[in-house]
């Protein structure tokens, strides 16, 4: 019995043991597909197997057409391919190789990035502090996949704190990959390295899990000025800029390196949309206070004048586990209780269009941003208080979204139930033109000491004119400043017997138009009672 037993009964239980377990360790995906560095012509795609394999993808612009083969040499577990010569705004289908096996299907499908300054509709998807990994998370992913199913994500963006404690490849692998699989194939993430990514990193070697996992355009192949880092980096996407610091581990002195590429890559870009985000929060009262974390301190005193004098649109941040949003404001560096509203607020209504009504400014320096603490996406704690900048505050999960769409951007804060608890409009409005120059000045003597001034208006935006005289016709001196629409101006105290030159020009916050041509007058002399002009 018990020879018989060993002899016809053991395989059969060796083959449920075994046979089970080699399937599981041969030809599987354990991690991905994900995308990575998207471009109007290529993207980077990463994956992971359970045994060495080709690194091979076939991809085609139909599903049952994959006609089209990007590989490596050799064989790996961690594949990384940049797939280059794609078709901007182009639906490509793909599939990966693991082992003998070719894994995907329709769903693995991603758009490549329309050409750079391109207006289009475009969707912002932002997480910040998302790397829970747990229900809270989970319930803030499907509010926002329930929002509208239809619509695709276009740009993905983590704010950092991305994987919790403490930026583990196995906690990525539940915080993101475990989570997100399913936006991973099919649309390009964009992280910013939080303080908990960063107690496993290390931004000076690149070294770390979030850099082995993200392949960040750290040569300027998305867009914008190389950075020569993955710490951080900037890219486009249709007609908007995205800049993506890192407030953790990077020096952020003013004479650091991430300071002055910033200056460059903003001084190199034309996109009339500017988006910057990294983790810690200019402003904040929620779990972490603005005035006295030197990680946020230091942002708001050292970054934002920069980023505002080039016209910065939208900052985001985490760190916080709230959501906070500012007024739209300008020039306040110093802690809280320095804010003015008279000095830093440039429209201080909510900016919604059921409201006080939208925010709007234009492409210039010192117009305005909007500042959003966008923190509680995987967990919320207990504020501190409310900071004098912001709109809004609550610690409530959820997610930003963001919808441009030429000249406008429309932000919303989805909870986890799906409620929008906060939303506002940013318009951008052109820039007003030069005004045209006035014409047909005409002078008219009105006196002993006074010439009477006429002009024609050929400008419909001019903020007002400038009226100049002259004695000689060379050295001309303003001596008025009508209001706009003026047409007449009388010059006196004028003396007698003078002869005097006029010139005219309009003028609007983007200059001076060009002078009119010169009018020509001489003031009478006074003549007496016995018919003689007298002279001193």
């Amino acid at each position: 019995m018990h020879r018989g037993i060993r002899r016809t009964s053991l395989l059969p239980w060796l083959l449920l043991i075994f046979i089970p377990f080699a399937t599981a360790l041969a030809d599987s995906v354990t991690r991905g597909p994900y995308l990575q560095n998207g471009s109007p012509e290529a993207i980077t795609i990463h994956w992971r197997t359970d045994v060495d394999s080709a690194t091979r993808v076939r991809f085609g612009t139909t599903t049952d057409n994959l006609d089209q083969v990007a590989e490596l040499s050799g064989s790996r577990r961690e594949h990384i391919i940049r797939i280059t010569g794609l078709q901007p705004s182009t639906r490509y289908y793909y599939k990966v190789q693991a082992g003998s096996l070719l894994a995907g299907d329709s769903s693995n499908n991603f758009i490549t990035s329309p050409t750079a300054g391109s207006v289009q509709p475009v969707r912002v998807w932002a997480l910040g502090d998302s790397g829970t990994g747990d229900r809270h998370a989970a319930a803030v992913r499907d509010a926002y996949t329930d929002l509208t199913p239809a619509r695709r994500t276009d740009v993905w963006l983590m704010l950092g704190d991305n994987a919790y404690d403490d930026g583990k490849d196995s906690e990525y692998q539940q915080a993101v990959f475990d989570m997100y699989p399913e936006y991973l194939k099919s649309t390009v993430l964009w992280p910013s390295l939080g303080n908990h990514d960063g107690h496993s990193a290390d931004s000076a070697a690149e070294s770390g899990p979030y850099y082995d996992i993200f392949d960040l355009p750290r040569n300027g192949e998305a867009g914008g000025v190389a950075s020569n880092t993955e710490a951080y980096y900037s890219f486009d996407y249709a007609n908007i800029h995205f800049i993506a610091l890192d407030s953790y581990e990077t020096s952020r002195s003013t004479g650091g390196a991430m300071y002055k590429w910033l200056e460059s890559d903003l001084a190199a870009t034309g996109q009339p949309w500017i988006i910057v985000f990294w983790h810690h929060p200019p402003y904040s009262k929620g779990s972490h206070d603005s005035d006295g974390d030197s990680r946020m301190t230091e942002m708001r005193e050292n970054f934002l004048p920069l980023l505002e004098q080039y016209g910065v649109d939208l900052v985001l941040s985490g760190h916080s586990h709230s959501y906070e949003r500012s007024y739209l404001i300008d020039g306040h560096y110093d802690t809280s209780d320095t804010f003015d509203s008279n000095s830093h607020l440039v429209d201080g209504g909510d900016g919604r269009m059921d409201g006080d009504g939208a925010y709007r400014k234009t492409n210039a320096p010192h117009k305005g941003a909007v500042y959003i603490v966008a923190g509680s996406s995987g967990k919320i704690s207990r504020m501190r208080g409310t900071h004098p900048v912001m709109v809004a505050s609550s610690a409530t999960l959820g997610s930003l979204v963001l919808d441009i769409d030429n000249n406008e951007l429309q932000a919303r804060f989805i909870t986890d139930d799906g409620t929008v608890f906060d939303h506002f409009t940013l318009i951008k409005t052109a820039p007003p033109s030069l005004p045209a120059a006035p014409d047909q000045l005409t002078a008219s003597v009105a006196g002993t000491d006074r010439i009477r001034l006429h002009w024609r208006d050929n400008a419909d935006n001019e903020d007002s004119f400038i009226l100049e005289r002259s004695t000689n016709g060379s050295d001309w001196s303003q001596i008025a400043s009508p209001g706009a629409d003026s047409t007449s101006h009388d010059d006196t105290g004028l003396a007698e017997g003078t002869t005097y030159h006029y010139r005219i020009k309009a003028r609007n916050s983007a200059g001076d138009s060009a002078y009119s041509s010169t009018a020509v007058a001489t003031t009478d002399r006074v003549i007496f009672a016995d018919g003689f002009e007298h002279h001193p």
